[in-house]
C-alpha cells in the first residue's frame, strides 16, 4: 500500500486547492460558501431555540402533571424543524437565482432541493464554474439535518422519560 504513495506525484493541499480555484474561476463561490456557513450557524441557534422550549415546556408540563401537551409541543417540534429546512431551499434557491446558476427559477428550486437533500436524480448542466455549487449544497444539508435529528433525539429522549435516568447533565450531551 505505501508503494503505491512513494510511486506517484501527489501535489500538495496548496497546490491540489490551486489548481480547483483556478479551474472553477469563480471568485462569486466564496460568497456561497459564507452563506452556506451562515445558514448552519443560523440553523443551529434554531434548532437550540426549539429544543430549548420543547424542553421548557416538557419540563412545565410534567411539573403539573398535564399528559400528552409534551406530545403536541414535540409534534409543533418537528413542524418547527421540517419549515426550518424548507425555508433553507428557498434560500439556497435565492441564492442561485441572484448568481444565476440556471435560466429558469423552477429548475433552481428543483436544484436546491435535491441537493439539499442529497437526492441529487437531477440531470442539471452546471457550467465549470458552478461544478462545486452541489458540493456545497449537500453538505449544509448534512450537517443541518444532523443537527435537526441530534436535537430530535434528545426531545423524544425527553418526551420517554429517558432524560432524567440516563443523563449525566455534564456530559454536555443535553439542551
Amino acid at each position: 500500500m505505501l508503494s503505491l504513495f512513494q510511486n506517484t506525484n501527489l501535489p500538495s493541499f496548496s497546490t491540489l486547492f490551486g489548481e480547483i480555484n483556478a479551474d472553477m474561476g469563480n471568485s462569486q463561490i466564496w460568497v456561497v460558501v459564507v452563506c452556506a456557513c451562515l445558514m448552519l450557524a443560523i440553523h443551529a441557534v434554531a434548532v437550540l431555540g426549539i429544543a430549548g422550549a420543547f424542553h421548557a415546556i416538557d419540563n412545565f408540563m410534567s411539573r403539573r402533571r398535564v399528559f400528552g401537551a409534551s406530545f403536541l409541543s414535540y409534534f409543533i417540534a418537528i413542524l418547527l424543524v421540517i419549515s426550518i429546512h424548507f425555508a433553507e431551499i428557498i434560500i439556497w434557491s435565492y441564492i442561485c437565482v441572484a448568481l444565476k446558476v440556471f435560466p429558469t427559477n423552477p429548475q433552481t428550486f428543483y436544484f436546491a432541493g435535491e441537493m439539499y437533500t442529497t437526492v441529487g436524480y437531477g440531470d442539471y448542466k452546471l457550467t465549470e464554474q458552478w461544478r462545486i455549487l452541489p458540493i456545497i449544497i449537500s453538505f449544509s444539508g448534512i450537517f443541518a439535518v444532523s443537527m435537526s435529528g441530534a436535537a430530535l433525539y434528545t426531545m423524544m429522549g425527553a418526551l420517554l422519560g429517558h432524560n432524567e435516568q440516563n443523563q449525566n447533565p455534564k456530559s454536555g450531551s443535553g439542551f
